[in-house]
């Protein structure tokens, strides 16, 4: 039983031939293509509204430098929160669950952004290792850890978002397994328990989107201290 739990996160396969890379192209496909035409359907206008107010709020803190990456975060936030909320409908898969897909997103993206502080203001960014007005017997400590706390960076982008999804999938099922169950023995449990299920739900809709939004607002952030 328990190893059934966890079926759920392997990559699906049709013949020996993985299917995550469907998994990870399908979500393009749901979005509307933007016409020529003057006025637009409401769907396209909400989307529309959306990446601007994003794009608008996490560009905020930033100076014209760092706006060359809006059009990387934004499409980054609406893949994420795409592919987390598909994941969250039954008999599918989510491809943000697996740590090597996250990893993928991360090191690269924080990669650039620790490059792009060694190339324009490499001052600035060797500083960050030593916090202003240090205790000279302190220093080679602090410089140690703080050099660890920047490479755990893009593990810790990762390992948030793939553990606050697996960890949200694997409580709906466990709790829809009591309901299935509980319903035959004892039917106002299960009944009881449904509601919880419901309300667990809700939770992991927002989870998903909140997660998103964490995973590219903290790249922001990282971006912000190099440019």
């Amino acid at each position: 039983m328990m190893v059934s739990f966890f079926d759920q996160f392997a990559s699906p396969s049709y013949l020996g031939i993985p299917l995550i890379a469907i998994a990870i192209a399908l979500p393009w496909v749901l979005y509307p293509t933007p016409s020529s035409r003057w006025i637009n359907n409401r769907l396209i206008t909400i989307q529309g509204w959306f990446i601007s107010r994003f794009t608008n709020q996490l560009m905020l803190p930033l100076n014209v430098e760092g706006h060359k990456w809006a059009l990387l975060l934004a499409s980054l936030m609406i893949f994420l929160i795409t592919t987390n909320m598909l994941g969250l409908l039954p008999y599918t898969f989510t491809p943000t669950t697996q740590l090597s897909l996250n990893m993928g997103f991360a090191v690269p993206l924080w990669l650039a952004t620790v490059i792009i502080g060694m190339r324009n203001q490499p001052t600035v960014a060797l500083g960050h290792l030593l916090p202003e007005g240090t205790p000279i017997p302190l220093i080679p400590v602090l410089i140690i850890i703080e050099t660890i706390s920047l490479f755990i960076r893009p593990l810790a982008l990762g390992v948030r978002l793939t553990a606050n999804l697996t960890a949200g999938h694997l409580l709906i099922q466990l709790i829809a397994t009591a309901v299935f169950v509980l319903l035959p023995m004892m039917p106002t449990v299960a009944i009881l328990t449904a509601a919880v299920l419901f309300l667990l739900t809700l939770l992991e809709v927002a989870v998903a989107m909140i997660q998103a939004y964490v995973f590219v607002l903290l790249l922001s952030l990282y971006l912000q201290e190099n440019v």
